[in-house]
């Protein structure tokens, strides 16, 4: 969470430098930065709602086609096709319907489709 912390200029290291492409991260745009990178945390968050709404918090605009794509890079799309009502199942309040692997791999396609440069898990 540190390292994560300190990517996003949460705060700044008190000694040495991180660069991004040789670009100190200090003279990077805040919000051009925390959007470069895509974060994943070990108890992702989902939203009572369905998987796709679940996705589309990542980017609203996002396609049908890039949302399918990102559960095949996320390796969520075979699970979440199998569920009777696929991408329109409700994950229920926080995720509680699925288990912590497919939260997970969901919170993971949200991340993908806004096209972070980096993405940390």
């Amino acid at each position: 969470s540190t390292i994560i912390q300190l990517l996003l200029r949460y705060y700044n290291p008190e000694d040495g430098k991180i660069t991004i492409d040789g670009v100190e991260i200090d003279k990077i745009n805040i919000e051009f930065l925390r959007n470069y990178v895509g974060v994943v945390s070990q108890e992702p968050m989902l939203f009572n709602t369905t998987i796709e709404q679940n996705i589309r918090y990542g980017r609203e605009n996002v396609t049908d086609a890039e949302i399918t794509a990102a559960l095949r890079k996320a390796n969520a799309y075979n699970f979440v096709q199998s569920f009777p009502d696929g991408i329109d199942t409700n994950v229920g309040d926080r995720g509680t319907q699925m288990s912590g692997g497919q939260k997970q791999r969901i919170a993971i396609a949200r991340a993908l489709v806004r096209d972070p440069k980096i993405l940390l898990l």
